[in-house]
């Protein structure tokens, strides 16, 4: 306890008590306050509009006092003040200000020395303050807290930044707002510890109790306090399911989750994450274990485990790895996102070392990988090969003049259960000259491709070594140019930018080699401007071509908007050599590429539209298009119109291709005070059948919010599920039930969360 300094209340006393006549001269209406002397940690102030008392026994005041100390002040209409105790008695209302946090009641028991006491009937609110600034006192609070009020029958004092509150009832709403109310027995907030506990506690929503504990801590700085967290409740064709997760704070660098799940379908199931940080390394374990699943009678499971690493300067070592029991693993346990999401699933792990020198850099990088494809009997073309392992090397070197040098070269070891296994070794140096200005730019480059095999023996065929040599030369030029215009009365810059990329590539039979990890690139705008439309080094077409482009767009000089974005691009063949996949040379029927149109950007306020066209030159029809025209004027109003149209295309969820045609409408739109509509429609004419139908409503009180979401779509070609949705969310409290948030954004373009509108 700090020493207690002479009190100036003391000095007053002296001075009022002796002979003194020149106090008579006082107007007797005007409030009496002690001198004030220079504001000082540790000494007390007292102004009423009457005092009276014995020095060092007891001052007694009345009428608007107003006692202050430190980061205190207590307001009450009477006070019995004790001074060598530093001891107040207070009634018949007092307001008790400590810092942020603000206490009334009737009367008062308090020691203002150490902040410790007893209080009746008290209401409270404790605020958010900001962080604390340099010169901030001793004792006050290091970090914002969780807004909360509430009241109760008694509150104990019990030291700086600590409350005990008994019969308490406590929210984080706004002060009018008690729609919902979390009742205790006994309450300890302790905002030195940043934990609050409550004993016997229920949570109240409008009057009726829906949950009950006879313990609870919570955290009342928004840190991580180890506890049950809120349950989660989801239903559907999966199943009923329910969830308590349990959060261990293990160290502030370590944490875990665990997380028993109980599904009326399938069983118990098990959950749980394991998460560190350190300045060098970081990761995570996750898992989940279901034994004896009563479907299958067998037991599933599933492994989550990533880590990085830096092991020295430029030196990174890392590993993500995952792996589930069986390839309907996510279709009984996950939803529409995580099937998408997970046909091969991969494992590897990396060693990586960058390094860089005066105008150049490089890369090294070991990988070993493998997949788990998730595909019920797949062919062995759905099964990716394995990479065990592969080296990768890049370098770069600035040159003068203008010139750099590049390096892109791998040794992979590829491997596949039923396929052919063998090694590549690709080397790809290169150089370039750029010419950067602000009318244009001109990058011509020139670059030989260079590929190694050494291939296994298959039955009938001996090991075998082929190679492929390849120059490749490319010049990639534009020019810029802009005028000021006026649009809708308003300032616009209007730019024309013509773009031209030239690529001249020899074709060479590749059916004598394999195809590790090639696929061909879907034909769009970014892959007019490549030199190969092959992914991959298996495979590299034959070029002589020029592709041409042209944007232009109109610009809102006040605040740097895209009013609108045309573009039109097309590649023209000066030979009619060609490269399959197959790797077998084949000759073009057309002269150019098929013509690629787009039209997109920020209409007017809240209307925006992206669309993009494409014209098939060979058949002399549309190839495919897509047109979204979206509505937000504010967040939490959205409305979406999507059609997408493709000839032949391969069909969501699965291998197989075939004609598109859907319809996709999305919302989110206030429908009353504080409700929001929720809702997708997503339509394949082509089918005759919806791919997904959402439907849900939101509510915001601006207290707590709950959401109600059903959903229903395709999983595979055959399958159609379900899945309801619903969560209770409490401010500063958290959520119940089954959170749809990613189900919404995805489902929903321009979704807004109701809680932060």
């Amino acid at each position: 306890m700090p020493r207690i300094k002479p009190n100036p209340l003391a000095l007053a006393l002296a001075a009022a008590f002796s002979l003194q006549p020149a106090l008579a001269l006082a107007d007797e209406d005007a409030p009496i306050a002690l001198p004030t002397p220079p504001k000082a940690e540790g000494q007390t102030h007292v102004t009423a509009d009457d005092m009276d008392g014995e020095m060092n026994v007891e001052l007694k005041a009345r009428g608007n006092v107003v006692v202050t100390r430190d980061d205190q002040k207590l307001e009450s209409d009477w006070l019995n003040y004790y001074q060598n105790k530093d001891r107040v008695k207070a009634g018949d209302h007092f307001k008790m200000t400590r810092g942020v946090d603000v206490v009334t009641g009737t009367t008062l028991d308090y020691n203002v020395a150490n902040y410790s006491g007893t209080g009746m009937d008290p209401v409270f609110a404790m605020g958010k303050p900001a962080p604390a600034a340099k010169g901030t006192p001793a004792g006050a609070r290091p970090m914002s807290t969780v807004p909360m009020r509430g009241d109760g029958q008694q509150v104990d004092f019990r030291g700086q930044n600590e409350y005990r509150v008994y019969n308490s009832r406590i929210n984080s709403c706004e002060p009018g707002n008690d729609s919902w109310y979390l009742n205790s027995s006994l309450l300890d907030l302790d905002y030195n510890s940043g934990v609050g506990t409550a004993r016997n506690a229920r949570l109240n929503f409008y009057g009726m109790p829906i949950l009950y504990t006879p313990w609870m801590d919570f955290p009342l700085n928004g840190n991580r306090k180890s506890g049950f967290l809120p349950p989660t409740f989801k239903t559907g064709t999966n199943g009923t399911e329910i969830a308590l997760p349990y959060y261990w704070n293990i160290a502030p660098n370590y944490d875990a989750t665990i997380t028993p799940h109980f599904n009326d379908k399938h069983g118990t199931m098990l959950g749980a994450e394991f998460r560190y940080l350190q300045p060098n390394y970081s990761g995570s374990i996750y898992t989940e274990q279901l034994p004896k699943d009563k479907v299958t009678d067998k037991n599933r499971y599933a492994w989550y485990a990533t880590h990085s690493q830096t092991l020295a300067p430029g030196l990174t070592f890392g590993y993500n790895a995952n792996y589930v029991s069986d390839p309907n693993y996510f279709k009984d346990f996950g939803d529409r996102l995580s099937i998408a999401a997970n046909v091969n699933l991969v494992r590897e792990a990396w060693l990586s070392y960058g390094f860089g020198w005066q105008g150049g850099s490089a890369n090294a990088t070991l990988r070993a990988q493998r997949y788990q494809t998730l595909l019920e009997n797949p062919a062995p073309g759905d099964i990716p090969y394995a990479r065990l392992p592969q080296l990768i090397f890049n370098a770069s070197q600035k040159l003068p003049q203008g010139f750099s040098a590049n390096l892109q070269s791998e040794l992979t070891r590829f491997s596949h259960p039923t396929l052919q296994n063998g090694d590549r070794l690709v080397a790809y140096p290169s150089l370039t000259w750029s010419l950067d200005k602000s009318w244009g730019f001109l990058r011509p480059k020139i670059g030989m491709h260079l590929t190694e095999y050494q291939l296994d023996a298959l039955p009938g065929q001996q090991a075998r070594s082929v190679s492929r040599s390849l120059p490749i030369f490319s010049t990639d030029a534009g020019l810029y140019f802009d005028r000021d215009t006026e649009f809708l009365g308003e300032d616009h810059l209007l730019t024309l930018e013509p773009r031209l990329f030239y690529v001249n590539i020899p074709t060479r039979n590749q059916n004598n080699l394999p195809n590790f990890d090639t696929s061909e690139n879907d034909f769009n705008f970014a892959q007019l401007f490549t030199e190969n439309r092959f992914s991959g080094s298996d495979r590299i077409n034959g070029a002589n071509q020029l592709t041409t482009a042209l944007t232009s767009r109109l610009i809102s000089q006040e605040n740097g908007l895209e009013r609108i974005r045309l573009t039109v691009g097309k590649r023209y063949y000066f030979n009619q050599d060609d490269i399959s996949l197959t790797g077998v040379p084949q000759q073009r029927t057309v002269s150019g590429s098929n013509l690629l149109l787009g039209a997109s950007g920020d209409l007017a306020q809240g209307w925006r539209l992206d669309s993009s066209y494409e014209w098939n030159e060979a058949l002399k029809t549309t190839e495919r298009y897509n047109a979204q025209l979206r509505y937000n004027p504010a967040p939490g109003k959205v409305l979406s119109a999507r059609y997408r149209y493709g000839r032949y295309e391969q069909l969501d969820n699965s291998s197989l291709y075939g004609p598109l045609r859907q319809v996709d409408i999305g919302a989110q739109w206030p429908i009353a005070k504080k409700w929001y509509a929720l809702g997708r429609y997503n339509y394949s004419l082509a089918d005759r059948k919806p791919l997904e139908q959402l439907a849900g409503f939101e509510y915001n009180d601006g207290c707590w919010s709950a959401r109600l979401v059903g959903q229903r779509y395709v999983s595979d070609l055959t399958t159609t599920k379900n899945a309801i949705y619903f969560q209770l969310e409490f401010k500063g409290l958290g959520g119940f039930g089954n959170n749809p948030l990613n189900t919404l954004k995805l489902a929903i373009p321009g979704y807004s969360k109701t809680n932060d509108l």
